[in-house]
């Protein structure tokens, strides 16, 4: 019999899965899209029991597009976008609509935190800081807002967690994801701690049981099995956080390794081994020895869901054509874009529609278009979205770099919109550093089978995920076009500090009018 090995992931807006082959070729891939509901402001959900749904359907898919025995399968591999929360009763079904990461509604719980424990307490525990409501904070949010809902929960899970309890029946997390709980988290030793969590009245019985990334959880069990298609026993890895995934499914597995991500929220990693962490940034434990190897993720809260939000609300017209001609939307939006010159004449775009993450941590904020007027298109709007995203993954980048840490170049652009050669020379030009593009891009359900070969010792260690990257398309900086950029990256910070202020305003505002 052969050997094979799966991997499955959680997005924001769908799952994903892919069986590899002991060479690294993929052989199968599924993808199916759920949606994000949005019924109130700063709320971001999805319907639970889609999840499950999904990874019935996609992983019947993968084994048969792979045509293999499913009893050849030797470990599986999960992960997801975090912070994330599904909670479940226990019978292993979802109480309520599971929380993604773009759900902003526990800024009181937030508020309650800084005056009651200190920012400082918690990042000093965690690595990270407050406002990025993780898990923990919405358990905090349900007891005040949903007690009886608070009262039904077994287990507070993240997506993937929710796969691997369903897979498994055992319900866990691993070091990575572990760090999107917050608050309690303690990132260097990997647990919750019992102190903190007592301070915070959130009973400990309600979160998973902590593994390494790499270590055996438990096995697929008859129900699940004729569910999915699987063989029952089949091992299931504790998994890892989705980004971290792709990431290691690229290569990135060694201290320096650099790379970006435009899924629905754009983000890079630099793979680290010290615990001074950054507080403006996001911490994580990475999937390459969790126990001691690190990320750190300065991510912007809409990355590639902006041109998603552009395609979907004002591209009527390119998603005609793509039903009708079979040409992708995205494309046809890109050659809009390219007939554009840098800057955008004069079109400054804030990509903030979901509030913004690091480094500004502003709940508040809301998209902005600047320096509108009648010589611009659609092309305009679309390519200075694009440089606002760059904008926003440069201030980042910037202060990375001020902290002298290990940095390896080219940078590697990895998942979701990279697949766009001139996103990719916009942000090249505007970080100002060499940059190539990883060719085979399966994907964080790619690094998950890679982390499920590891721990299954199918592989002896992550050398393979280097060996089997292709990069490819490499590009330089254009200094021109960089100047260009930074005289609006300037124009672009000054446009939050002048409407800082006035996106608290406009919230109180839609507190009181939007029910």
């Amino acid at each position: 019999m052969a050997d094979y090995l799966m991997g499955i992931d959680y997005g924001t807006g769908g799952a994903k899965a892919c069986i590899i082959n002991t060479e690294g070729k993929v052989l199968a891939y599924a993808f199916r899209e759920y949606p994000i509901i949005t019924k109130k402001p700063r709320w971001s959900e999805h319907d639970a029991h889609l999840y499950w749904q999904i990874a019935e359907q996609i992983v019947k898919e993968c084994i048969g597009q792979a045509q293999i025995d499913a009893r050849e399968i030797r470990g599986i591999g999960t992960s997801s976008a975090l912070p994330s929360m599904v909670m479940v009763d226990k019978n292993h079904e979802p109480v309520a609509l599971a929380y993604n990461l773009m759900d902003r509604r526990a800024t009181d719980e937030v508020k309650w935190l800084k005056e009651n424990i200190g920012e400082d307490k918690i990042f000093k525990l965690t690595g990270n800081r407050l406002d990025d409501h993780p898990l923990i904070v919405n358990l905090m949010w349900e007891k005040n807002n949903r007690p009886k809902v608070y009262q039904k929960i077994y287990k507070a899970l993240t997506m993937d967690g929710f796969i691997r309890l369903k897979l498994t029946g055992k319900a866990t997390v691993n070091y990575g994801a572990g760090a999107f709980h917050g608050v309690a988290w303690d990132i260097r030793n990997h647990h919750f701690d019992a102190k903190m969590l007592e301070a915070v009245d959130i009973d400990a019985k309600l979160l998973p049981s902590a593994y390494p990334c790499e270590e055996i959880i438990g096995e697929v069990t008859r129900q699940a099995a004729e569910s999915t298609g699987l063989a029952p026993g089949t091992p299931i890895c504790a998994g890892t956080v989705d980004c971290c995934a792709g990431w290691t499914g690229g290569g990135a597995i060694y201290e320096g390794d650099i790379h970006i991500n435009l899924g629905s929220v754009g983000n890079f990693g630099i793979v680290h081994e010290t615990t001074d962490f950054l507080k403006p940034m996001i911490a994580c434990a990475h999937t390459i020895d969790s126990s001691h190897t690190y990320v750190t993720v300065p991510s912007t809260m809409t990355g590639g869901q902006l041109l998603r939000y552009i395609r979907e609300t004002f591209s009527q017209l390119e998603l005609e054509i793509e039903r009708v001609l079979k040409v992708d939307a995205y494309e046809l939006l890109n050659l809009e874009a390219e007939k554009i010159p840098p800057g955008s004449d004069g079109l400054v775009v804030l990509p903030y529609l979901m509030g913004e993450r690091t480094p500004i941590w502003d709940v508040d904020a809301r998209g902005v278009i600047f320096g509108l007027s009648l010589s611009h298109t659609k092309g305009h709007l679309v390519r200075a979205a694009m440089e606002s995203v760059a904008y926003a993954l440069y201030h980042n980048f910037e202060m990375v770099k001020k902290a002298g840490w290990k940095m390896n170049y080219p940078v590697v652009f990895n998942e979701g919109g990279a697949k766009s050669k001139l996103w990719r020379k916009i942000i090249t030009d505007v970080i100002n550093v060499p940059t190539v593009f990883l060719k085979n891009r399966t994907g964080a359900p790619y690094g998950d089978a890679i982390l499920a070969g590891v721990a299954t010792g199918v592989f002896k260690d992550f050398s393979v995920a280097r060996e089997w990257a292709e990069y490819a398309d490499p590009l330089e900086p254009f200094q021109e076009n960089h100047q260009i950029y930074m005289e609006y990256f300037q124009i672009y910070r000054r446009i939050y500090e002048h409407l800082k202020d006035d996106f608290k305003e406009l919230s109180k505002l839609r507190k009181q009018y939007i029910k």
